[in-house]
């Protein structure tokens, strides 16, 4: 039996979801529960965090220091989210990327007031547009690097012919991090 694009993405959302539950919750296997584009959310914040930890970065520490770096987490986040997306239009599953910016940002910067949120999601989706849009080889490298680094977390989540485990792959969104951050602190 084939496996859609959509059912593995929500394979892979109840897969994380059932990795970090509490000992005393019981992780819900039914994947006709789960929905492509929450879990396209989902996945988005869930590398993004990953990646943050990875990269030995702390938020809490840039938001007073260098409050702008906030905005490169919800870039590389939307980023994702394009690209765990992107396959999805082959069903008709359309994105709202308008609600995921904001799901996004209400997740990674959970308890931040609005007026801070407002500012991370539109300086955010800014650098977004700028790393959609660049031509430059470099913003090319690295748009591929993140699509294949989603399609390798997708396959090694749920494929189990798959040569490397999804534990392989997260450290890789890290190093990717480090280098967006790295190109937006010397802008």
């Amino acid at each position: 039996m084939e496996i859609t694009y959509s059912q593995r993405l929500k394979l892979m959302h109840a897969l994380c979801l059932a990795a970090t539950h509490r000992d005393d919750e019981t992780p819900n296997t039914n994947l006709d529960e789960y929905d492509a584009l929450n879990a396209a959310d989902y996945l988005s914040c869930y590398v993004t965090f990953k990646a943050i930890q990875s990269a030995d970065r702390s938020p809490l520490a840039e938001r007073s220091d260098n409050f702008d770096m906030l905005s490169v987490y919800q870039a590389f986040a939307l980023l994702s989210y394009a690209f765990f997306t992107a396959p999805l239009v082959q069903e008709d599953i359309k994105p709202d990327f308008s609600t995921a910016q904001i799901t996004i940002a209400k997740t990674l910067f959970a308890g931040l007031p609005d007026a801070e949120l407002v500012e991370i999601v539109e300086s955010g989706l800014n650098k977004f547009q700028l790393i959609a849009d660049a031509e430059a080889e470099h913003w090319t490298q690295f748009r591929e690097n993140v699509d294949k680094l989603v399609i390798a977390l997708i396959v090694a989540g749920t494929d189990d012919d798959s040569p490397h485990d999804v534990e392989e792959i997260l450290p890789i969104f890290g190093q990717l991090l480090s280098q967006l951050c790295e190109a937006f602190e010397g802008a």
